[in-house]
């Protein structure tokens, strides 16, 4: 079916995001697409002529983010649709000194990215009374993995970001959505050394947040077998939890 969304994606050059993209163009989105690999944006133009507007930058980055809504919002008009994508795993160890950069690192792009991708148009969407602000977050963020404390913090703190951004946004007509996905076959998986349960490939993992996105849902796993595993591990005591997970293989350190 054929739509009219306007929509923004971050992290659009590969795995979820560009499958985000390609879902939305598909059915006649315009949309903007944002990552620092720029080349790969210009492929995907490409392939929807006159439909695709690409902005090769660094979510770290506000001013370029807001440069870009300005020019956004001038050609195509108030989005329906912002999606913060764009995400970083990198595997850590806290009793490596160096691994503080990479800390930081993770937090800039996971959390303050997200900030950053949603603030130049918030206050256009709040004025038009509509719109999705769809944070993706992970279930990861349920509890801390060991391995992947930058990535678990982080993502746990875009949950808790995107819950307060959906009470302050209450009644203004613009829908804050959390989106948890579990495993999605993507470049950033393809190197985890360990069983990821209820996979699903990138295509089909965006058809089914694109669901969520349009009931809006405010909070939603993708799978919904993983919010039973991520229930699950909530509900696990601390002592066994941490028996079960203290010798679980885990992400190299320092790859993504």
């Amino acid at each position: 079916m054929q739509n009219t969304h306007v929509v923004v994606i971050t992290g659009a050059s590969s795995g979820l995001g560009l499958a985000l993209a390609h879902h939305y163009l598909e059915r006649g989105a315009t949309v903007a697409v944002i990552a620092r690999r720029g080349e790969l944006l210009q492929d995907l133009a490409a392939e929807f002529p006159g439909q695709v507007f690409c902005y090769a930058l660094d979510v770290r980055g506000s001013h370029a983010l807001q440069d870009a809504a300005n020019d956004f919002i001038a050609h195509a008009g108030v989005p329906d649709i912002v999606i913060a994508n764009a995400g970083v795993s990198i595997g850590t160890l806290t009793r490596h000194a160096e691994d503080n950069e990479v800390f930081r690192h993770v937090m800039d792009i996971n959390v303050l990215g997200a900030v950053q991708t949603f603030q130049p148009f918030v206050e256009a969407m709040r004025a038009a009374g509509r719109g999705r602000l769809v944070g993706i977050a992970s279930v990861a963020g349920f509890r801390g993995l060991p391995g992947a404390g930058a990535y678990s913090a982080s993502k746990a703190a875009l949950i808790s970001y995107l819950e307060s951004l959906r009470i302050e946004l209450r009644g203004s007509g613009v829908r804050v959505v959390t989106v948890c996905p579990g495993y999605i076959r993507t470049p950033m998986t393809d190197i985890n050394p360990y069983p990821m349960p209820f996979m699903l490939e990138a295509g089909e993992a965006a058809r089914r947040m694109a669901r969520v996105i349009e009931r809006g849902k405010s909070f939603a796993v993708v799978p919904w077998q993983m919010a039973l595993v991520g229930r699950a591990l909530k509900l696990l005591p601390n002592w066994l939890y941490d028996a079960l997970f203290s010798h679980a293989p885990h992400k190299p350190r320092n790859k993504e």
